[in-house]
């Protein structure tokens, strides 16, 4: 673990189910919020997300699910990364197969697991590119109740453009949830991001409808200072000033998270 001290006042636990074991880091008092990083890890951008969710009454569980924790990303490192993810890890569903990843098993019971501890109505879920479309897949998971998908970058490909990583089923099954327990999910991207394509918004638009609150932000809207294109919404292509349009989404975030589950 690199840059110990983003990690001040987290605790730290292994998580354990079906064949998958991941390290947790969870902070604050109320109910639960799993927040899955991007690539290529849990880096300081992310945790300073979940500082700010923990700060607002809520419990933030944090899965290391793939780099080195607390390490600040270069380039190469997000290339590397990325490439043993897609190549060999068997746990990530990567291309256009209607399929969900393997982990988003071990990411459901996550949830239940988040859920007896904290209590509240239930559990908010916020992937981050590569992990976008988990907090989809995870509506099958009753305990789920706000999902939110930030620049949702799988599957990879033209073939994938206009779709998301979960089965039909789960997409089924969201789409019930949402109208039988008045439920809504958010999707967030920069429309330039080359990861995030047009079809893939329009897919969300045209199955979920109003239930499916989609956030589009212009490049000039993202923080210039970024190492990478607009791509981040929550993170690195976050402007950290009042008033500016990615500090309104990520409190607007925060506030969904606080209404649906009871915070």
């Amino acid at each position: 673990m690199k840059n110990p001290e983003v990690f001040a006042g987290y605790e730290a636990f292994d998580f354990t189910a079906g064949p998958y074991t991941r390290r947790v880091w969870r902070k604050g008092s109320g109910p639960a919020v799993i927040v899955m990083h991007e690539m290529p890890n849990l880096h300081p951008q992310v945790l300073r997300f979940a500082d700010r969710v923990a700060a607002q009454g809520m419990t933030v569980y944090c899965p290391s699910l793939f780099g080195e924790d607390g390490r600040m990303p270069s380039r190469a490192y997000a290339l590397g990364q990325m490439l043993w993810s897609i190549c060999v890890r068997r746990e990530f569903n990567v291309w256009a197969n209607g399929k969900s990843s393997p982990i988003v098993d071990w990411l459901r019971a996550l949830a239940r697991k988040a859920h007896a501890d904290c209590g509240g109505r239930g559990v908010g879920a916020v992937g981050m590119c590569f992990t976008g479309g988990f907090a989809l897949a995870m509506m099958t998971e009753p305990a789920v109740v706000a999902p939110v998908l930030s620049q949702p970058s799988l599957p990879l490909g033209a073939k994938g453009a206009a779709r998301i990583d979960a089965t039909p089923e789960e997409i089924a099954c969201a789409k019930r949830r949402f109208e039988e327990e008045d439920l809504t999910m958010m999707a967030l991207r920069f429309p330039s991001d080359g990861f995030v394509p047009d079809a893939r918004f329009a897919m969300l638009k045209e199955t979920f409808g109003t239930r499916c609150v989609t956030v589009e932000l212009s490049d000039a809207d993202a923080n210039p200072n970024a190492p990478i294109a607009p791509h981040s919404v929550l993170t690195w292509h976050l402007v950290d000033e009042p008033g500016s349009a990615t500090k309104q989404i990520e409190q607007d975030v925060i506030a969904f998270f606080r209404h649906r589950t009871g915070a």
